[in-house]
């Protein structure tokens, strides 16, 4: 069993950092100045991040479940498909593998730090932050996205998908959701997400960065973790 437990682990823990490489990747080669995608925009931003789920689930669900979000882990516990007993050791893993993954898009990146002089910019690779900050709609905004994230995750669940679609599906659901609800505060819908990269951005020497805007991380970690499980208690209440 404790076998069993250190190899979801260990897919959570890889699942998660090839979902921030990528995603936080894309939002580096976008931000970074001479990059050659800068300036793509919004919509390879949700595309990245679409694929980069999608992309992270089939790296690590022959491991694990492959919830790569501490939100998800906790909304699967309550609505009664996974064991409270290994939640806190997903959230671990998942939160050491979104800092790997986050150091990896640093070095990756490496030159580009130098030539990028807006701070907020460089955090934004790194960590999610308000278009207008108003804590309140914030923190709503994190919850309704995430709420819509683990709904369905758990209404797939009564589905049938064809053998190896599943991850697509998921992927686009994130592209959903960042399309649609996104913009207001980055859409982050996942504490590790947040969470990691941030420590990462604060740990490392990157070039040109400022604050790491630790007065707002409650709100990526908070609002995901409420959003989901009033998702999955909502679930519940369907017979």
């Amino acid at each position: 069993m404790q076998d069993s437990l250190t190899l979801q682990l260990v897919g959570e823990f890889i699942g998660t950092l090839v979902l921030i490489l990528l995603g936080d990747g894309v939002v580096a080669a976008v931000s970074l100045k001479k990059s050659k995608a800068e300036g793509a925009g919004w919509i390879a931003i949700a595309l990245g991040w679409g694929l980069a789920v999608t992309l992270g689930i089939y790296c690590s669900a022959f491991l694990s479940p492959a919830h790569l979000n501490p939100a998800v882990t906790v909304g699967m516990a309550i609505a009664g498909v996974f064991p409270w007993s290994s939640v806190i050791p997903y959230i671990i893993a998942q939160t050491l593998g979104a800092i790997v993954g986050a150091v990896i898009v640093w070095l990756n990146y490496y030159p580009h730090w130098q030539e990028t002089d807006d701070s907020a910019a460089i955090l934004g690779v790194f960590a999610t932050g308000p278009a207008i900050r108003n804590y309140f709609f914030n923190f709503l905004s994190e919850f309704i996205g995430t709420f819509v994230l683990v709904f369905a995750l758990l209404a797939f669940t009564r589905g049938k998908f064809t053998s190896g679609l599943n991850p697509m599906v998921v992927g686009l659901l994130i592209t959903a959701i960042g399309f649609s609800l996104g913009g207001t505060t980055g859409y982050a819908i996942n504490p590790a997400r947040d969470l990691g990269p941030r420590i990462a951005h604060q740990i490392l020497p990157i070039a040109n960065k400022g604050k790491s805007d630790w007065a707002y991380s409650w709100v990526p970690i908070f609002g995901p973790f409420a959003g989901g499980a009033v998702a999955a208690l909502a679930y519940l209440l369907i017979p």
